[in-house]
Parts: C-alpha cells; sequence; structure tokens
C-alpha cells in the first residue's frame, strides 16, 4: 500500500473491524443474510490482510497466489448468488478487485508492472 506506515496501520484497523463486525452479523439473521455477512467479512479480513504495512510485515511471494485463488473463489460464489439477485453483485465485483490488487501486489509482477518506477531516483536519462 502507498502511504506512511500509520496509515497502513490505520486502514489494516478499520478493515479488521469491518471484519470482525461482519462476523458478529453472521451470528443472527436469515441463512442468506448469515452468508452475505461471512462473504463481508472475509473482504474485511482480505483488505486488512493487504494494507498491513510491508516495512512490518512482508508476506512471502506465494501470498499473493493464495489471496488471488481465495478471492477468485469468493467471486465465483458470489457470481452463483449474484444469479438470484442482484444484491449479491457487489460481492463479485469486490472479489474480482480484491484478485486484480493480489495479481498485481504480487513480486513477480510488481518488478515488471507499472510500479517498478516508484521509488527511483532519477532514472536513467
Amino acid at each position: 500500500m502507498h502511504g506512511g506506515v500509520l496509515a497502513g496501520w490505520l486502514m489494516a484497523a478499520l478493515c479488521a473491524v469491518s471484519g470482525a463486525s461482519c462476523l458478529l452479523r453472521a451470528r443472527t439473521g436469515t441463512p442468506q443474510e448469515r452468508r452475505t455477512a461471512r462473504s463481508e467479512a472475509l473482504m474485511g479480513f482480505g483488505m486488512a490482510a493487504m494494507a498491513l504495512p510491508a516495512a512490518v510485515l512482508t508476506p512471502p511471494e506465494w501470498a499473493w497466489a493464495v489471496y488471488g485463488v481465495v478471492f477468485g473463489f469468493a467471486a465465483l460464489r458470489a457470481l452463483r448468488w449474484a444469479r438470484h439477485g442482484g444484491h449479491h453483485l457487489h460481492h463479485l465485483v469486490g472479489s474480482l478487485a480484491m484478485v486484480y490488487m493480489a495479481v498485481a501486489m504480487a513480486p513477480a509482477v510488481a518488478g515488471a508492472g507499472g510500479h517498478a518506477g516508484h521509488g527511483a531516483a532519477g532514472g536513467g536519462g
């Protein structure tokens, strides 16, 4: 995540609190409401993990592949539920955004992608 360490910690805390709130919501309600709350909790905790400052916790290289698989599965699951009603469409979009972020933040992609120039002083002229 771009920005200072404090901003990363604040974002991680906000997302974790959101995930915890959704887990609490998942304890009651109809089966569909509980399923929705669990999906939103997964999204909150996933965003919290991705927002952790790299200076504090550098995930192993394979972690981004795990994020991609978990949120790819969540996207397929959301696609299945989105066919039954439009409410779950935002879960599909959110899961696909998380897959994109996992791919964009992967070490192999980051070295060759658009983020390769960040932090470089001056460059060749």
